[in-house]
């Protein structure tokens, strides 16, 4: 399966795990890379130590390339930069803040950097820093999302005609046939969140785990506007943001509402009551399936994606010679 994400990266199927807070520690990075896609270790909720603990596990797990997702408002990124740099980890996918601040110090380290947007403008100043990739996700995904709230099928068509850098398609893929679709769009590769999160190999807990794979159509929602716009399951936590919302709370109240730490009590600890959990729209896609060990998801991921592509270039060729039977 090349596409020029696998040639980047250097792995055999653009698929590339997405940095999540609380679930992508080393054990989901090192098997989504060793059945050949892209690990990331999400490095949100890590202190340096942390990281570079992780980093040297991942090692140790997988003899293929991986990386490490960084959330450039974190007050400890410069700290988490420099673990990364002093590990050699081959790729850092950067969010949550300019590109520009950190691509030519990555790349000067000899690290491939891909940067997070959710609007056509940010990835024009992405072309402009110099990233070697960028990734596109809709507001379809779950945590934080773009204040544009656009859907990833609407973002990526208009992404790729402001840029021709290699494309990473997020937000609500979590089958093959979505991976076609964006595909069909420009996109050269995916990134994928819910479903890897919801893995055996994910740190999250399994509580968490459970409580989303029996999720349904629209059990999450869209709520911090005032603040970052960010995907909820639906729980008391999420109830109890709702009613603060509709009755207009301000930004200072709904930061006491999130509180300190309610994303860990909520997916790392498993208090999916009064946790806040975060998931993507696609949860309800997966809904009645088990928690499995990565390489069985990636399989069926990619025999559905072929699946899908072969009907399509099967529904074509039928399609000529009628054509040509009516000529």
């Amino acid at each position: 399966m090349k596409s020029r994400i696998t040639e980047l990266f250097e792995i055999d199927y653009p698929i590339i795990s997405g940095g999540m807070v609380w679930c992508s520690g080393w054990e989901l990075a090192a098997a989504v890379s060793n059945a050949g896609g892209l690990g990331l270790i999400g490095a949100g909720s890590m202190t340096a130590d942390v990281l570079r603990d992780h980093i040297v596990k991942c090692r140790k797990a997988t003899d293929y390339p991986f990386g490490v997702n960084v959330p450039l408002m974190r007050p400890q990124a410069a700290e988490l930069m420099q673990v990364i740099a002093d590990e050699k980890v081959p790729v850092v996918f950067t969010s949550a803040g300019s590109p520009k601040k950190w691509t030519g110090w990555l790349h000067e380290r000899g690290i491939k950097v891909a940067h997070v947007v959710s609007s056509s403008a940010f990835a024009v100043k992405c072309e402009a820093a110099g990233v070697d990739a960028i990734v596109a996700e809709g507001f379809e995904a779950g945590g934080h999302n773009g204040k544009e709230e656009t859907t990833t099928m609407c973002l990526i068509p208009a992404v790729r005609r402001v840029t021709d850098l290699p494309l990473i398609a997020a937000g609500g893929i979590a089958t093959g046939d979505a991976m076609l679709a964006v595909e069909a769009m420009g996109a050269d590769g995916v990134q994928i969140g819910t479903l890897f999160a919801l893995t055996q190999e994910s740190s999250a807990h399994e509580n968490f785990k459970r409580y989303c794979l029996n999720l349904n159509e629209g059990d999450t929602l869209l709520h911090f506007r005032k603040l970052s716009p960010t995907r909820l399951v639906k729980n008391g936590f999420q109830a109890a943001v709702q009613e603060a919302e509709e009755r207009g709370a301000s930004g200072d109240e709904l930061l006491e509402i999130i509180g300190i730490g309610k994303t860990k009590v909520g997916i790392f600890d498993g208090d999916v009551e009064n946790g806040e959990l975060e998931i993507g729209q696609a949860t309800g896609l997966l809904k009645g399936r088990d928690i499995e060990p990565v390489d069985v998801v990636m399989r069926r991921f990619v025999a559905e994606y072929y699946s899908y592509r072969k009907q399509l270039i099967n529904q074509a060729l039928d399609e000529q010679i009628s054509r040509r039977t009516l000529i």
